[in-house]
């Protein structure tokens, strides 16, 4: 009889390429890249954009709880990080603006790599900058959007409006951002897997994050709740270029 050798396992080919394709893109360290670009040039930017909302008051802080789905003692942790709206509005100049949106287009051209890597495109032409000023118009748009409306959290009908518009928005974010190089039926994979994987990092954040914030606020001080925001901005990097890895290994494999 065939003696079967010890410690040896085949995997499906789809394995070897999800395994070879996710070293190829470095999700990790692109991960972590796009949680510091984020909270250097994104986060500043959206507190400034909602501070201009009057009408509900609490700014980027409400935003970021909402959007972590934590607990009301976690809540006020995050609140206590982030100035009022008001003293945010009285304190900021339209060279401070400027300067966040040029540091905010450095994160679209991030993700705009990420995804030309992903589908083993060349790099963008420079005249083709203008791609990342709309999405990061967008983009900030769009989270300004779910942070002051209150309608999609108060049903489940809101809750699958707001999925199938995240959907919408990935799956746009890709096909502006690649240029059109790619057709639109096989961006769709990638959008649905990403929301569903920021999906499921909600839910992670409830479980895990809320009560870390709360821990490390009382052991760190301010600086813990930092540290947690930043570990929920890498995650939210593996799960965007995740997603869009994902979905192009569906839409090969589907072909």
């Amino acid at each position: 009889m065939p003696q079967e050798q010890a410690g040896t396992e085949e995997h499906p080919p789809w394995y070897a390429r999800l395994r070879g394709a996710v070293r190829e893109l470095e999700l990790m360290p692109r991960s972590m890249a796009f949680a510091a670009l984020g909270f250097l040039t994104l986060v500043p930017l959206l507190i400034v954009v909602s501070a201009a909302d009057p009408g509900h008051g609490q700014g980027f802080a409400q935003w970021l709880g909402d959007a972590l789905g934590v607990s009301r003692t976690a809540r006020v942790r995050i609140d206590q990080l982030f100035a009022v709206p008001g003293q945010v509005l009285r304190t900021t100049t339209a060279f401070g603006i400027a300067a966040l949106a040029g540091f905010g287009l450095s994160f679209g051209a991030t993700i705009q790599t990420c995804y030309e890597k992903i589908w083993e495109l060349p790099p963008g032409r420079w005249y083709g900058r203008w791609r990342q000023v709309l999405w990061l118009g967008v983009l900030v748009g769009a989270l300004f959007i779910s942070g002051t409306t209150t309608v999609w959290r108060q049903s489940w009908g809101g809750e699958l409006g707001g999925a199938v518009s995240a959907v919408a928005f990935f799956w746009w974010s890709q096909r502006v951002l690649l240029g059109g190089r790619i057709g639109w039926p096989a961006l769709l994979p990638g959008a649905v897997t990403t929301v569903l994987g920021l999906l499921g990092l909600r839910v992670f954040s409830r479980l895990v994050f809320s009560p870390l914030i709360a821990s490390s606020a009382v052991t760190y001080g301010p600086f813990g709740t930092v540290l947690v925001l930043q570990s929920w901005l890498v995650g939210v990097g593996v799960v965007v270029l995740g997603g869009a890895l994902a979905g192009r290994l569906l839409h090969d494999e589907a072909m």
